[in-house]
């Protein structure tokens, strides 16, 4: 009899994952992610333990594990914790540093100016668990907080660790001033183009291109932009230049979690062969947002306040809606320049509800009542907001972009045998072109063709099976080498 094969284990590194730490979309892969991939591997979870993490409602304890770190001439203590969720094992790294401040990054509309201490005291502490646990085989980590990682596993001879680095969001690359090199405890040897050294700079994000083993991107089309000039970031060079180490691999969605059949979060479960519970949460959130009139269409945009998302755009073309007989509902946080644009407008304008701030269960009401999705991001590596909206039957409208540009094809050539979703799309960023698709948008709503798109996006394939595949594969190759 052939004894069962054992497991790789992987080490996976994030500083936010869904539930314990939640600002964007990294968190909801770095929790969706690893449950996919532990059906074929052993796999844990690391990230940092903020202040704002609730240890009891999770039953997070302290391992016996605990450490000193030398690093820039300062000793910092470290205590490791530990909890099981939903199968998997996470481990949270506990520092005065790290922990006690009140946001993961900084107020909205800056980071702490220590970031790059915080992060890289992560990611020695990281290290210090792949020491601990020789059985460790791959280490992967998730945008720049976690890229000095593969640099100090080359560091560190004693490791025989292959690295993952997923690049989520390029735009983000933790640069800082030259003299944080001695602060984060590495040799002026790194400085210069070839390692982390930009334009007189330091950038974290380098690191983890340069000395991972491999590098992904969160789909193929976010992979071929970013070597060039409009999407590269200043980066695109170093990105052709490791291209054969660089490979685009669509994320998916947990699609448990959203899943309007039996969704907890909203107030009635609909299937794509019975779609009434639709048409009553729909009534139920205007009811409770204020906004008045079911049968006029819902356009709902869930996201951060910043440029990528495009919410200077949605801001320019809102004025403009209220001759319509339309409903507007935002959710978001981020810079308060837009939210006190839109709070200005919605003052003005009993069509337009805002939520200021993330809350998930609203978020998921919003995917449940919203008949469009309006998703007009200036660059968008991935998104998971407009594969979840197909999913709960919410027609996206998106710029023709990375991953929207991937997922969502234009509903003038709907072929029901299609296994990708579809929308409006448009291709200029200009505020009369999304003001031409929302137009569109008003007419698709008074046709049965509308019900057409929603029951082939609910009945798409947007889990992360592909993604696991193409994951374990890549796994795999850099286990033989």
């Amino acid at each position: 009899m052939h004894k069962k094969a054992k497991k790789l284990k992987v080490l996976f590194a994030s500083s936010e994952v869904y539930p314990f730490a939640k600002s964007g979309g990294l968190a909801d892969v770095a929790y969706a992610l690893p449950k996919a991939l532990s059906k074929k591997f052993e796999i844990n979870v690391i990230l940092p333990l903020y202040a704002s993490i609730d240890i009891d409602k999770y039953h997070i304890k302290p391992v016996k594990l605990s450490f000193s770190i030398q690093m820039g001439g300062t000793t910092y203590d470290i205590l490791l914790y530990k909890c099981r969720y939903k199968g998997i094992i996470y481990l949270f790294v506990q520092s005065e540093l790290i922990s006690e401040k009140e946001y993961f990054y900084g107020p909205p509309d800056q980071g702490y100016a220590d970031n790059a201490v915080r992060f890289a005291l992560f990611c020695r502490a990281i290290i210090k668990v792949l020491k601990e646990d020789s059985s460790y085989t791959i280490l992967h980590c998730n945008d720049w907080q976690t890229a000095l990682a593969p640099l100090l596993v080359k560091e560190d001879l004693s490791l025989h660790i292959k690295t993952v680095f997923t690049i989520h969001n390029l735009a983000y690359q933790g640069i800082f001033d030259r003299d944080t090199l001695d602060e984060i405890g590495l040799s002026p040897s790194y400085f210069h183009s070839e390692a982390l050294e930009y334009y007189g700079a330091i950038n974290l994000m380098k690191a983890g291109i340069v000395y991972a083993d491999s590098i992904t991107t969160v789909s193929s089309e976010y992979a071929k932009e970013i070597q060039t000039q409009v999407f590269g970031c200043g980066l695109e060079g170093l990105l052709v230049y490791h291209r054969t180490k660089l490979h685009g691999i669509l994320n998916g969605i947990d699609t448990e979690f959203f899943d309007p059949q039996s969704d907890p979060l909203i107030s009635h479960h609909y299937t794509p062969s019975d779609l009434d519970g639709k048409k009553s949460d729909k009534k139920a959130f205007l009811k409770y947002s204020g906004l008045k009139g079911a049968q006029k269409p819902l356009f709902v945009f869930i996201g951060r306040f910043t440029r990528q998302k495009g919410i200077s755009l949605l801001i320019e073309i809102l004025e403009q809606t209220a001759s319509l007989e339309i409903n507007i509902a935002i959710l978001g946080e981020g810079e308060i320049r837009y939210r006190t644009q839109l709070e200005q407008i919605v003052s003005l304008n009993s069509h337009i509800h805002l939520f200021f701030g993330y809350d998930e269960e609203t978020s998921h009401r919003l995917y449940a009542a919203g008949d469009f999705l309006l998703m007009p991001s200036f660059f968008e590596p991935c998104g998971l907001t407009q594969m979840i909206a197909m999913r709960y039957g919410t027609v996206p409208i998106v710029h023709n972009v990375g991953g929207l540009k991937q997922t969502v094809h234009s509903y003038k050539i709907f072929d029901p045998g299609a296994k990708h979703g579809f929308g409006i799309t448009y291709s200029e960023q200009k505020p009369e072109v999304l003001l031409d698709a929302l137009l569109k948008a008003v007419k698709l709503y008074k046709t049965p063709f509308l019900e057409t798109l929603n029951l082939h996006n609910m009945r798409s394939d947007f889990s992360w099976t592909k993604s696991v595949e193409a994951y374990t594969a890549l796994y795999h190759n850099l286990e033989q080498l």
